[in-house]
């Protein structure tokens, strides 16, 4: 009697098995030396290549914007460490599941065989369940491999970060994804129908993704008639995709951040409405911008105009109220009136200053005239002793010292001599002034 054939798992699902392999999956590195764009990490230096040589491999977060090759590197270091090699996603995982997978890693490790666990989106595990990996992660029963997206100081426990090692994996840059072009045009055995500026484009328009630029040629290849050559603009008709201004994470983000700053800085209006007309064009959040206008005005321009802080604080306020596209005239308005202010940054550099004074210090008790006395024990011991209540003094100044008896008297702030702060000199100079004569230190 003849056996039934074994069913076909790709007709009844519909798909086709032969169906080619996408160009991203042709691709996948077989090796740690065919990753590119982490040389930090796996070059003749780097961390990673430091582990493997010292056979040290411990657990690690890889921190990284997607298509940067955590996964695959993650895959490699299990076959170049002989450890059985167990990914699991985050958000499709239970408690259920991960016990399953640590009774499955310990009945490895009893039969000599070592596990990585990968685990793709960590951040969105909650506490309880980060937790859980502790325990499995300090016997040895798995080594963790944990993949993020997300700030891993804001989104893991302090635990678990305490027990694994940080790794960053940065966006793929133009010669990385040109690497990885090259290499998709000998897979394919034919050139990628593009113009030299298309080329840089589609680099542009993959934002550091890897995985993105080969999906990208994919479309390009599949929409190219014989001998066609795509320029910028129809490299953008075909793909549907804008080529972004800037990578809003990276060198781009902030080179024009830098450069609005510098230009509100440098009291220049023309420019500093260039730079931020750039920035909203390309899609910067609107409230990022006016979080750092307000910085300027702090920073740069301080005292010497305390209406700036005020002003950009308002045109933050206001795109909150108003949101986009009115409340973005608010925000040109802010930085108009920073680049035109009178600039300082005298209470920056006093801060400063003094922050470091206070750490050299330590814990220096103020003098005792300054201090209260709630108890007739702190009385005897003259705590508020001869303290004169400024109000009741000639021009409400008494000239006191308020340092502690252990440390000279600092000049933190030296306000200029432009706008608002031309006041506040003659203010602090006046009161110097008295200090001298009243015997005050």
């Amino acid at each position: 009697m003849a056996k039934n054939p074994a069913p076909n798992l790709f007709a009844a699902a519909g798909l086709d098995a032969d169906a080619p392999r996408p160009l991203a999956d042709k691709l996948r590195p077989q090796k740690l030396s065919e990753v590119v764009g982490q040389d930090h990490l796996l070059g003749p230096d780097g961390v990673l290549t430091r582990m493997l040589e010292t056979r040290s491999l411990g657990s690690l977060i890889f921190w990284g914007p997607p298509g940067t090759g955590k996964t695959t590197v993650a895959r490699l270091l299990a076959q170049a460490t002989d450890l059985h090699f167990e990914q699991i996603s985050a958000i499709f995982t239970g408690v259920a599941d991960l016990k399953r997978v640590f009774e499955e890693a310990r009945r490895r490790r009893e039969m000599g065989q070592g596990t990585l666990l990968f685990v793709d989106e960590v951040h969105r595990f909650n506490r309880a369940q980060q937790d859980s990996f502790l325990p499995v992660m300090e016997d040895g029963t798995i080594v963790l491999i944990g993949a993020t997206t997300e700030n891993p100081s804001f989104e893991l426990n302090a635990a678990l970060l305490s027990r694994a090692r940080v790794l960053v994996f940065k966006s793929l840059g133009a010669d990385a994804v040109e690497q990885l072009l090259k290499r998709a045009e000998q897979i394919e055995g034919k050139p990628l129908p593009l113009d030299g500026n298309a080329r840089l484009m589609l680099a542009g328009m993959a934002d550091g993704d890897g995985r993105a630029s080969l999906t990208l040629a994919e479309e390009v290849w599949r929409a190219a008639r014989p001998g066609e050559i795509f320029d910028g603009v129809k490299l953008q008709e075909i793909v549907q995709r804008r080529a972004p201004l800037y990578d809003k994470s990276q060198d781009g983000h902030y080179n024009l951040i830098s450069a609005l700053h510098k230009s509100v800085r440098g009291s220049d209006p023309d420019a500093a409405l260039y730079y931020l007309c750039r920035m909203l064009d390309a899609g910067e959040p609107p409230l990022y911008i006016a979080r750092r206008v307000v910085r300027m005005a702090i920073e740069d321009i301080g005292l010497a105009d305390p209406q700036a802080m005020i002003i950009a604080n308002a045109a933050k306020e206001t795109y909150d109220f108003l949101g986009s596209p009115e409340g973005e005239l608010a925000i040109a308005q802010a930085v108009i009136y920073c680049a035109t202010a009178p600039k300082s940054n005298a209470g920056y550099v006093a801060y400063n200053t003094a922050m470091e004074v206070a750490k050299r210090g330590g814990s220096l008790l103020p003098p005792k005239h300054i201090l209260n006395a709630p108890t007739g024990l702190m009385k005897d011991e003259g705590y508020g002793r001869g303290y004169a209540y400024d109000h009741d003094q000639e021009e409400a100044f008494s000239g006191q010292s308020y340092f502690p008896e252990a440390l000279p008297r600092q000049q933190f702030y030296n306000p200029v001599e432009r706008g608002f702060e031309r006041e506040i000199r003659k203010r602090l100079d006046y009161w110097a002034k008295l200090r001298k004569e009243r015997g005050g230190a």
